[in-house]
């Protein structure tokens, strides 16, 4: 049977082929081909939300597929764009907000926003990235969470930066071996933890993810023997896919300084 970090191995090592290969599939295609015909015509964020098919997909390109029934939220987040430090997008740890606000950055650009490659191509290849990683996971939850951080992984910032996105947090627990139950900890401790124990600005080297990965895949085969872990646990609610909106703003009340 193929390993965890074999099977991330395959994708990865030739990711460029894997991602050309989920883009022909014939409904990733075809969502595709509909984003990109009609994008270009919308105007404003108002347009934008109406189209659903649109939405889903731009939401489902930046794994936050569980957001979208949050629209009020996801509208804030647009509408204040990223270009000011204290705009919603930058105030959230998790940065897949901050990823959509720039991809479809209507703040800056009004009107123009969709025109540009990001909105488009750009888009387009957050699809074909995150449903090749759904993909991955149908198989094996290991290798779409392997995957999942090696995407990510330089945008750690912070042990909130882990924190706030479960799949991000179930990786580095289970590499470092902690129980789930240091979840349920306080939040300063468990960023602090992190920041102590990890170098965060090793997961901006690749060489460094990858060894990471490699401890992160054999701890995974052992606390996840085949048979013995729900697939779809971890990517539930509050995970990669979506976070819950409460943790969400307790995080970022942290970060501003709340308690």
């Amino acid at each position: 049977m193929t390993t965890t970090y074999t099977s991330y191995k395959l994708i990865s090592s030739d990711l460029q082929t894997s991602l050309k290969r989920v883009s022909e599939q014939p409904d990733v295609k075809r969502e595709t081909e509909y984003y990109l015909s009609k994008i270009g015509s919308i105007k404003t964020i108002d347009e934008f939300f109406a189209d659903s098919r649109l939405y889903n997909y731009a939401m489902k390109a930046h794994g936050l597929d569980d957001m979208a029934y949050a629209k009020a939220f996801m509208r804030k987040v647009l509408t204040e764009g990223v270009d000011n430090k204290d705009a919603f997008a930058n105030q959230l740890s998790d940065t897949r907000y901050k990823a959509l606000a720039e991809s479809l950055n209507f703040a800056r650009h009004g009107e123009l926003a969709t025109t540009f490659e990001r909105a488009q191509k750009g888009v387009v290849e957050k699809y074909a990235r995150q449903t090749l990683e759904v993909s991955a996971g149908e198989d094996n939850t290991g290798v779409r969470l392997a995957l999942y951080f090696e995407r990510m992984a330089s945008s750690i910032t912070s042990g909130y930066s882990i924190i706030a996105d479960d799949a991000l947090a179930q990786v580095v627990r289970t590499a470092l071996q902690l129980p789930a139950e240091f979840a349920a900890t306080d939040i300063d401790r468990q960023a602090a933890y992190y920041e102590d124990v990890l170098n965060l600005d090793e997961f901006k080297d690749p060489s460094k993810v990858g060894k990471f990965l490699e401890r992160f895949t054999a701890m995974w085969e052992l606390e996840n023997p085949v048979g013995s872990y729900d697939p779809l646990t971890v990517f539930q609610s509050s995970s990669l896919t979506g976070i819950s909106t409460d943790l969400l703003l307790s995080i970022n009340n942290l970060k501003l300084g709340g308690r």
